[in-house]
């Protein structure tokens, strides 16, 4: 159908939203608006859906959620009735409607009879993860746009191992999300009958209790914590999200008493109202923290993102500002306290493994190495961690120490499948307490770390390319790269090229070996020097990211490599627009 047909049942439907059927109204006669929100659906992809709030296929709303779910409920009937019967966990976040498009996806798997628990109040992505785990239900769903601005929410699903769906799986539901012709006809159940019915189960602090008991394994050295840790005075935002609850209560179980949470920024807000954008990776998001850190003369800064997965971190520095982190160096500190801390306990295991994406820093790894660690590199996206620690556990060949992502996402015990912030947060603050008794920030600690293994920097380069044109772009650009790939990228010669869509691995000379990989649609260019460049679109965003990956002898040679390989990469995007 063409939009404007599809527009035009929307307008003309006589139950739709009476929110959405103002919002209509406003946007009628703005052909290009329309055109946006109904041209195309929402793209489901294996990470779920995420996109702006508002009326149409291409919007987030309580229809496009009905429908998401109406698929994800014919997948489970596919199943058995075993299967069936075990249900679906369901949690959301701080932004705009979540809580409503959690009860109607919990009442479109009621129309089905498929069981429901549903989080009471607001909770974290990583306690979403472990409830799956917990409860044994056949899968989760998330609403949350993870770090997205306001306007923005999202619908993310999870397997029954607890991390986001496997491709085989993802691909299958897809198919199923996208039979579902008109999401306006999707049938639900009444709220008060599908709980007189025990369809719908509220949950909350049972859970916590159980997570929280959990954590407690993340702890390292309990010492250590109880003796520094009511001395280590840290600073933690939530950014108006769903971490200050457990946050906080997981600092105090660990020992930690000297904390303060930013005040402005520990109310849930569905509007980010002190902060642009309530991303943990930009300094902006860290302005009220770093003010309050000033004040109290604060050791660390933390900030959780609205869902709670992914962590960031400012540093005190020697002048007595703060510095914040990337999410490479915070892996790299953090892998180097658990192998250190554990091969000090004699509890380090010689079939030790971390685990990272293709496009993360190589930094950790040379750590791990030098503990006599494995480092096994698996594609984007936490899942494909989650289905190494499966791999492990079955196995029992190697044993997972760490995972992370350079996009702040870390998981360090595999009660949870999925990046936790929560997590993350108690094991910062206990290498933060390290280094603290001796007489150490966690910039100095980085200082020492680039000294011992080189400096290593990374930058990632994000485009937004909006629209159908935009998407148009992207295709394009990734065609050009694979029909005619960079021979260099600033002075450097391009030596190998992985095609994770292809999976083969070229080399400067013409060899072709096979990957062993999922199949994804990234390129990654090694040079000559060991430095890196990784291409690769995003699967929820109209983006597509450049991920620059350089060693070097000094701070400013690294600096030097990276503006270098920014001029190629410019000229590649401008040629494309």
């Amino acid at each position: 159908m063409e939009y404007q047909s599809i527009y035009e049942q929307w307008n003309n439907e006589q139950a739709l939203d009476h929110d959405l059927k103002q919002q209509l109204k406003v946007l009628s006669g703005n052909q290009e608006e329309l055109e946006d929100a109904f041209a195309a659906p929402l793209e489901f992809g294996t990470a779920g859906m995420r996109g702006i709030l508002g009326p149409g296929i291409n919007r987030m709303n309580i229809y496009t959620v009905r429908q998401a779910t109406e698929g994800l409920a014919r997948f489970i009937e596919g199943q058995s009735d075993e299967t069936k019967a075990r249900g679906v966990v369901i949690a959301y976040d701080s932004r705009h409607m979540s809580q409503e498009f959690a009860l109607e996806a919990a009442k479109t798997l009621a129309a089905h009879d498929i069981p429901a628990y549903v989080f009471e109040e607001l909770r974290p992505t990583p306690e979403l993860s472990f409830a799956v785990r917990h409860l044994q239900t056949i899968a989760g769903i998330m609403i949350t746009a993870s770090h997205n601005p306001a306007a923005y929410n999202g619908y993310k699903i999870y397997g029954e191992s607890g991390g986001q769906m496997p491709p085989n799986d993802a691909d299958a539901l897809t198919e199923y999300v996208r039979s579902v012709e008109n999401p306006l006809q999707v049938a639900v159940m009444p709220e008060q009958e599908a709980k007189d019915k025990g369809l719908l189960k509220m949950i909350g602090e049972d859970i916590d209790k159980v997570y929280l008991k959990e954590l407690k394994s993340v702890t390292i050295d309990s010492n250590l914590t109880t003796q520094e840790g009511k001395d280590l005075k840290l600073v933690f935002t939530p950014l108006h999200g769903a971490g200050k609850m457990l946050g906080e209560k997981a600092l105090k179980q660990a020992g930690f008493e000297s904390f303060t949470i930013v005040p402005e920024q520990a109310v849930a807000d569905p509007d980010f109202s002190t902060v642009e954008s309530p991303n943990p990776e930009e300094h902006s998001a860290f302005e009220y923290a770093i003010k309050l850190g000033k004040e109290q003369g604060a050791d660390l800064l933390v900030a959780t993102d609205p869902d709670a997965d992914r962590l960031g971190v400012a540093v005190r520095l020697p002048n007595q500002e703060y510095e914040v982190l990337s999410g490479n160096q915070i892996g790299a500190l953090m892998t180097e306290y658990i192998l250190g801390a554990h091969q000090q306990a004699g509890t380090l295991p010689d079939n030790a493994v971390i685990l990272k994406s293709i496009v993360s820093s190589e930094f950790p790894a040379a750590i791990a190495s030098w503990y006599d660690a494995k480092t096994i590199n698996v594609l984007t996206g936490f899942k494909f961690i989650a289905e190494k620690i499966e791999q492990f556990q079955r196995n029992k060949l190697q044993t997972f120490m760490f995972g992370f992502e350079e996009s702040y996402g870390y998981l360090v015990q595999p009660f949870v499948r999925d990046k936790d912030a929560i997590q993350a947060l108690v094991l910062i603050a206990e290498v933060a307490a390290y280094y603290k008794r001796k007489e150490q920030t966690l910039y100095d600690a980085l200082q020492k770390l680039f000294k011992k293994f080189g400096y290593y920097g990374e930058k990632t380069i994000s485009v937004t390319m909006s629209g159908i044109k935009g998407s148009e772009n992207i295709v394009k650009l990734m065609k050009q790269l694979r029909d005619k790939p960079p021979s260099a990228f600033g002075n450097e010669s391009v030596i190998q090229i992985e095609d994770y869509q292809q999976l083969t691995k070229t080399y400067v000379d013409g060899t072709v070996e096979d990957l062993e990989s999922a199949s994804s649609n990234v390129l990654k260019y090694t040079l000559d020097d060991n430095s890196w460049i990784a291409i690769r679109p995003s699967g929820t965003e109209p983006k597509i990211k450049f991920y620059i990956g350089v060693t070097a002898k000094s701070q400013q040679e690294a600096n030097d490599k990276i503006a270098e390989f920014e001029v190629t990469i410019k000229e590649l995007i401008a040629a494309n627009q």
